[in-house]
């Protein structure tokens, strides 16, 4: 069993090291310690991405993320993310829970309608990932977390930057969306056809 101890390491770097210890090798077990609940959410969805079945042990402060499988590929490939093959994929990078500069309550407000508003866009829109402040939208008490669990049942992939859930102290308070790292938003971001930032 290959071990990788990623403790003290800020994001993206635990996944990025299990991710070439991965594909330089083909492995049937991995073992990936980390030192915070980010950092676990991504390793294991990472694995699982990979084939692996993945168990999460907490021992003290720390997490060891167990990945097992047979025949494990290197590299596993990318999945289908649209049903035609014609439909742009628009990924939308928010990184504040409020539109403009100026006055905050307004901000607030335009932000509610952005959201709400982005169903208009109907199969256009691939990814909504949020970064920042915008991650506080995703928490009880938001006045768009009706959509976004909504846009989430109708299939929108949301991304949710674990650092910044980790940071604003938010991690176990999401409720909705996949706690995802800088590579997730990166790979996105070449996989899309256009990306607005917010």
């Amino acid at each position: 069993m290959k071990k990788i101890d990623a403790r003290g390491l800020a994001c993206p770097a635990p996944v990025l090291q299990t991710k070439a210890a991965v594909e330089a090798e083909t492995l049937n077990a991995v073992a990936v310690l980390v030192d915070n609940m980010a950092a676990m959410q991504n390793v294991e969805r990472f694995l699982n991405s990979r084939g692996f079945t993945v168990t999460v042990q907490e021992q003290e402060n720390d997490f060891i993320v167990t990945g097992v499988g047979n025949d494990v590929p290197a590299a596993a490939p990318e999945p289908s993310v649209a049903d035609n093959a014609e439909t742009p994929k628009i990924m939308i990078l928010c990184a504040t829970d409020r539109l403009g500069f100026g006055d905050d309550a307004l901000g607030l407000k335009l932000m509610v309608n952005y959201i709400r508003t982005l169903k208009e866009m109907g199969k256009d829109l691939w990814r909504l990932v949020l970064v920042n402040n915008g991650v506080k939208m995703v928490i009880e008490g938001s006045a768009v977390l009706d959509d976004l669990i909504d846009y989430e049942k109708n299939g929108l992939t949301i991304l949710v930057c674990g650092t910044c859930l980790d940071h604003f102290g938010l991690l176990d308070k999401k409720q909705v969306g996949q706690t995802t790292n800088m590579l997730d938003i990166v790979t996105a971001m070449q996989l899309a056809d256009k990306v607005i930032t917010i």
